[in-house]
């Protein structure tokens, strides 16, 4: 096993500046995709970037590469020292983490951190032996990550995690029906359940009917909370948006904007979820309040955005090439309430069920508008039970209407995947249960459900 710590303590040596932080990022991961119920593309990547960032007389340069050798990290010195002397200074640097000790977690898995090829194809096709008269498309990925960081403030912190995910979508011509299911032990994932619920949802998507736009009551699954709230919280939770007036919390910090019901966390340390201990700075994981009993309560900050607005790190610093966004919530976690998959139903009574959404964009960052589709199950609910299958639909919401008046939350929670795998794995998923709302607002009809 490499020890990644040691790597970035050899690229901090070989720093020419008055402050450096080495930083390495490591992946071994496999992923298996299917389609039409065949496997396809499998990926294995096994790859270490290290980025190095130096001070220079006040003047900041970072450079990166994916080599470890002695030469490559004295050529990756001599590059950030170059980027360094031509830059402008910048008075907003707040300067290195210091050294601070990161917390104790879960997280690492020996399974699912040593399991091979086969171990994975075995995993996919786990899920496509429940592929009955549908074509089965998504794919099966387990990985492991480290996050090494070595500073001349002292700091020194490392973590390596697993993740592993399975993701079908049951399709043909009329019909198709999504699943999936995540966390940082393969072994306890089922891809021959996600298989059959993916299925049995497409089996009833076939022949959708007509419903007319407007304002309906609505059953979201824990695939669409979970989506409505990633895109939410990177504008509303994220210390930049609430620096720059953009967010949807700024100046509502302290007020209740929400059902009393809904109570929501940042939460990196939760075993429960993909748990991180340190971000891309070395700063250590916090769970951070973002909204309590309906009350918004709180953001995210990296040390940029933190020092501007004179407070504390939260440590959910991304790659420095994302820091343009500022520090994205990646941990969120919904509380549950106690109903049943029937009784939100029930709830709702007459109205519509959703389980995921599709082309989501932010419309209106301060107001906390989002449009997009929902996809592959959406069905009317009448007199308290899912009925007739519905075609895709197109919604407009503003998520503070829609969280205004949740009747009900689902009593079980999943873990929903956040990560897209492109570029370097960085494990993200949400904490979320089912939810009522007494508010969505469909705009139009999409497409009819399928291929």
């Amino acid at each position: 096993m490499n020890d990644w710590l040691e790597a970035a303590e050899r690229a901090l040596a070989a720093a020419e500046a008055d402050e450096a932080e080495a930083v390495i990022h490591a992946e071994r991961s496999g992923l298996a995709r299917f389609a039409a119920s065949q496997i396809h593309q499998p990926t294995l990547v096994d790859n270490a970037v290290v980025r190095l960032r130096v001070v220079r007389d006040g003047h900041i340069g970072a450079a990166a590469t994916n080599r470890l050798s002695q030469e490559a990290l004295a050529e990756l010195a001599r590059r950030a020292a170059e980027a360094a002397d031509s830059a402008r200074p910048d008075p907003g640097f707040p300067g290195l983490a210091p050294a601070a000790p990161t917390p104790e977690i879960e997280g690492y898995d020996e399974e699912t951190a040593s399991l091979s090829p086969e171990g994975l194809a075995s995993l996919a096709r786990g899920a496509l032996d429940e592929s009955g008269d549908l074509g089965l498309y998504g794919y099966a990925t387990a990985g492991t990550t480290a996050l090494a960081v070595a500073s001349t403030s002292g700091q020194r912190a490392e973590q390596r995690a697993t993740d592993s995910t399975v993701l079908v979508l049951a399709a043909d011509h009329g019909a198709s029906g999504y699943a999936e299911a995540t966390g940082w032990r393969v072994g306890e994932l089922d891809a021959a359940a996600v298989a059959r619920e993916a299925v049995a949802k497409a089996l009833r998507t076939r022949d959708p009917g007509e419903l007319e736009p407007a304002p309906y009551r609505a059953v979201l699954e824990p695939y669409a909370v979970a989506e409505l709230l990633d895109y939410f919280a990177f504008d509303a939770f994220n210390g930049l948006g609430l620096v720059e007036e953009r967010s949807y919390a700024a100046g509502k910090i302290g007020e209740r904007v929400f059902d009393e019901q809904v109570t929501l966390v940042d939460d990196p340390l939760d075993p429960r979820g993909l748990p991180r201990a340190l971000d891309f700075e070395g700063t250590p994981a916090r769970r951070v309040p973002l909204v309590e009993a309906g009350v918004l309560r709180g953001a995210v900050w990296d040390r940029a955005t933190a020092a501007r607005a004179g407070r504390e790190s939260t440590g959910h610093a991304g790659p420095p090439e994302f820091r343009m966004y500022g520090a994205v919530p990646s941990s969120l976690s919904l509380t549950p309430g106690d109903a049943s998959a029937d009784e939100l139903a029930e709830v709702v009574g007459d109205g519509i069920h959703v389980t995921r959404l599709h082309y989501l964009g932010i419309v209106d960052p301060r107001e906390g508008i989002l449009t997009g589709m929902t996809r592959d199950g959406t069905f009317r609910i009448r007199d308290g039970r899912r009925a007739e299958p519905l075609p895709n639909l197109r919604f407009t919401v503003a998520v503070p209407e829609l969280l205004g008046e949740v009747p009900a939350l689902g009593r079980e929670l999943a873990l929903v995947n956040g990560s897209d795998f492109y570029g370097e794995r960085i494990a993200r998923a949400a904490l979320v249960p089912a939810l009522a709302t007494a508010r969505f607002n469909v705009t139009g009809i999409g497409g009819g459900p399928g291929l």
